[in-house]
């Protein structure tokens, strides 16, 4: 089936769609992170400095192989240094969590935008697309708060210049650095679903993405070097499933390339 004239829009429609894309999405996230509002003792206390703690999950199991890590006990505080600072933290992170909880809504606020460009049958497939995405979303939030998070702040909490100084570290670097870690992740997850619509529309080729693989290769250990403690093992632990993805979105891309091939015959 023929696409939808997209003539029937004007530039000013589409700005209007657009507009309301993000109002919508906007409301959802505020409404989500009301409810956040309701367990932030939870959200703060148990999640959000969950990783500081010696008895987090992914902690006492990177303890567990301390000798090749050099994981070490923390020893530091994290302190407010600002008069309004607890409480921009608050509704920032408050905010976050409310993004992470609504983004299937918003992904499907955007398939419903886009969905006028696409064939009958690439519409039917707005389930599978959220779902997918949505899974991908939130298996790189969780990769960033139960990895990323604990190897870096047990490596910037144990590393010291000298023994004169000790780490003191504002709640504001903190959230940041979650804040960093957590979206980081998530988009770098949506990788596949990225070259799966760049593959369509034809800027990228799996054969590009075959040629340039070294070079995707030394980006991601820089990341992974940047990210965790600077040894061998954990910069491993890192890199191993960024590179799985990247190995995923050049086996998409084929998928893709192929399919256009056999439409154009």
């Amino acid at each position: 089936m023929a696409k939808k004239n997209l003539g029937e829009m004007s530039f000013l429609d589409h700005l209007e769609e657009l507009r309301w894309l993000l109002v919508r999405s906007t409301i959802a996230i505020c409404i989500m992170a009301f409810f956040t509002y309701f367990i932030s003792d939870y959200l703060f206390d148990q999640i959000i400095l969950g990783p500081i703690r010696p008895t987090f999950f992914t902690y006492r199991w990177f303890c567990d192989l301390s000798h090749q890590l050099g994981f070490t006990e923390l020893n530091f505080i994290i302190q407010n240094t600002e008069m309004e600072g607890q409480v921009n933290i608050f509704v920032w992170m408050c905010l976050l969590a409310g993004f992470i909880l609504s983004f299937p809504y918003i992904l499907w606020e955007i398939w419903k935008f886009i969905s006028p460009a696409l064939y009958e049958k690439e519409r039917k497939n707005a389930k599978v697309f959220i779902f997918t995405s949505s899974m991908l979303f939130f298996l790189g939030v969780l990769f960033g708060y139960y990895v990323v998070i604990p190897m870096s702040v047990n490596f910037v909490a144990t590393f010291s210049v000298s023994d004169i100084v000790k780490n003191q570290f504002t709640l504001e670097s903190y959230m940041g650095m979650v804040k960093t870690s957590i979206l980081g992740s998530a988009i770098f997850f949506e990788l596949p679903i990225a070259i799966y619509f760049l593959t369509k529309l034809g800027l990228v080729t799996p054969v590009f993405l075959r040629k340039y693989w070294k070079y995707a290769v030394v980006i991601i250990l820089i990341i992974a070097a940047i990210v965790t403690p600077p040894d061998v093992v954990s910069q491993t632990i890192v890199a191993i499933p960024m590179l799985l993805i990247y190995e995923v979105s050049i086996l998409i891309s084929k998928i893709v390339y192929r399919n256009k091939l056999k439409e154009n015959v």
